[in-house]
């Protein structure tokens, strides 16, 4: 067994009410059968009953249940995660508005103003205190690295937070549990996740893994596994799917190929809740929802696998997530929450913690538009003559401009809005993050501009960062990158570069050049 990095002193928790489990069900249906009829707004308030009073009410108490972004219990106020500062290595943790309640995310901006921040530790808000630090190296992979603290802001309750965005080589793990699932015990989990930000790669992970970062052999795992991997043939459509990492292989079903033809996948959905439920011995199951609308869709609900080992289970009872259970770190994902239970969920369990989730209301609207504010959801318009209906979008992960009217699709318009951020270079002048790819940023490489996810490099984030400046055509605004200041955003041909004015690039011809890098920032084109 690795050593077990030694936990911070914690901030005293609020004691749990008890309640019953017809008072909570009924508060909870109650509450969110409006959301889930889709009569009403989610509130921005935290929930009364959240997911780990909804388990623990029907049963299955949570032994498990991280977040960045909130309170998995009505009565935590606890720190939630852990950030260390690049500048001086001092570290703090990051706690709630209030009880119940959202991240403090104004927290996180202030300790890392100026300087960059990873995070260091995930909390565990059950009293189990399985709380997460960086992974180790392992069987497959060499010791991991903290994910940045700023590469997923995202809205939810009315509230900006962070979500964790992993990249390749990153990863959390708890070795030394209390409560977690051992030897055929029966568990359940979910985590919200992002069907935005995945990849084929092995393995992004959140469950039940092994104890000392090897494989044991099959059935020594139970875990979430979330991306576009078909471990077993066939898989339907593109993915990514929601899987089951029970060791040597990534399960769809008993088989490990998919046997539901009307499983393709999620989509790019940008939130995403994912569930696994397992018997430990005969049975296990998997569900997935849009996690800011509607209910839980079961995929498989039937026997283990049929090869050797997985009947009954072995589970050791380790906590990963980011990677496989022998730190297998090639994967990249989003994790929002997530909790493990003592026991199978019902159904019906299942089914209001989602309807919960909904009432998050991730990836909601900021509340402030048509500014180059930080928050601000705006669209960008060019300005020349030629042009003037043509917004800046993402299209197959490339920058360009084309237009959009009110008659649009839905997914044009998402394309063409952008968040404000402040300058992950330069908290003076902006980046533009993706409203429908959380995480994604306008990004230049080799002068032209693309939309990628977030990886923490100092590279990475002075690509993404531009400057404002009175447009150049002395109309709107311009915006000059940050490490090549003499090049402005331009469209050219309906493509995104970082231009000059002059040059051997056809992109920085003299021609048209103070109209094409002059922007007016509008109201957002999504809702």
């Amino acid at each position: 067994m690795l050593p077990r990095t030694p936990r911070v002193s914690r901030t005293p928790r609020t004691p749990r009410r008890v309640r019953t489990a017809l008072l909570s069900v009924l508060t909870v249906f109650a509450g969110l059968a409006a959301l889930l009829l889709g009569t009403g707004a989610p509130p921005a308030a935290a929930a009364a009953s959240l997911p780990c009073d909804i388990y623990g009410a029907a049963g299955t108490p949570c032994v498990a249940a991280h977040s960045l972004a909130r309170a998995l219990y009505g009565s935590y106020n606890g720190p939630l995660y852990q950030v260390r500062r690049a500048s001086d290595g001092a570290t703090t943790r990051i706690g709630l508005l209030s009880a119940g309640g959202y991240a403090d995310a104004a927290a996180q901006d202030s300790f890392c103003s100026g300087t960059t921040c990873i995070i260091t530790e995930i909390y565990d808000q059950s009293p189990r205190h399985n709380d997460l630090t960086v992974e180790g190296a392992g069987g497959a992979g060499a010791a991991d690295v903290g994910a940045p603290a700023d590469a997923l802001p995202v809205t939810a309750g009315g509230h900006q937070v962070y979500g964790l965005e992993i990249s390749a080589g990153m990863g959390y793990r708890d070795n030394s549990t209390s409560g977690v699932a051992v030897n055929g015990q029966a568990e359940g989990m979910y985590m919200v996740t992002s069907g935005t930000h995945v990849n084929n790669r092995c393995c992004f992970d959140y469950g039940n893994a092994e104890t000392n970062n090897l494989d044991t052999g099959n059935g020594h795992m139970d875990a979430l596994n979330f991306g576009t991997e078909c471990w077993f043939s066939p898989c339907y459509g593109q993915g990514p799917w929601v899987q089951a990492d029970l060791e040597n292989g990534l399960f769809q079903s008993d088989a490990g190929y998919s046997r539901n033809t009307a499983n393709t996948g999620t989509g790019p959905l940008p939130f995403v809740t994912a569930l696994l439920k397992n018997n430990g011995q005969n049975h296990f199951a998997l569900k997935y929802a849009n996690a800011r609308s509607g209910g839980l869709t079961t995929t498989y609900s039937g026997g283990e696998p049929t090869a050797s080992g997985y009947s009954p289970m072995h589970q050791e009872g380790a906590i990963v997530l980011g990677t496989g259970g022998d730190n297998s770190n090639g994967s990249i994902g989003s994790f929002f929450e997530g909790v493990m239970t003592s026991g199978i969920p019902t159904d019906a369990a299942d089914a209001a913690v989602q309807a919960d989730i909904v009432s998050v209301g991730y990836g909601g609207p900021t509340g402030s538009t048509g500014t180059l504010n930080p928050g601000s959801e705006i669209s960008l318009r060019a300005t020349t003559a030629c042009c003037t209906t043509e917004y800046v979008r993402h299209q197959n992960d490339a920058a360009v401009t084309s237009t959009v009217t009110s008659s649009s699709p839905a997914v044009d318009k998402g394309d063409a809005t952008w968040i404000v951020r402040r300058g992950l270079a330069n908290a003076s002048c902006v980046s533009f993050e993706s409203r429908n790819y959380p995480g994604d940023f306008l990004r230049h490489f080799d002068y032209r501009l693309h939309r990628q996810p977030m990886d923490g490099t100092a590279q990475f984030r002075a690509d993404a960062t531009f400057c404002p400046q009175t447009g150049k055509s002395g109309t709107g605004t311009s915006f000059a990158s940050y490490n090549y200041p003499t090049r402005y955003l331009r469209h050219y041909n309906h493509t995104l570069y970082i231009a000059s004015n002059g040059g051997s690039n056809d992109f920085d011809s003299s021609t048209s050049w103070a109209a094409d890098v002059s922007w007016v920032t509008g109201s957002p084109w999504a809702p």
